[in-house]
């Protein structure tokens, strides 16, 4: 099975969030950590973001 990565524009209109408030999040520890990808990029398991967005469905 493989690991679907989002970088980071499809995180944002997956989860509604804009770059800003994702990454002040993960400051904060309540968003999950991208991966690294390379010096400079980052993506996102998907598989981290589904959960994420399904304890958010489950408490609010």
């Amino acid at each position: 099975m493989h690991e679907y990565i989002c970088r980071r524009p499809d995180v944002e209109k997956m989860v509604g969030l804009s770059r800003s408030t994702i990454y002040a999040m993960i400051a904060e520890g309540s968003f999950p950590k991208p991966v690294k990808l390379g010096k400079r990029a980052v993506g996102w398991r998907e598989a981290d973001l589904r959960a994420w967005l399904n304890s958010r469905q489950v408490e609010g």
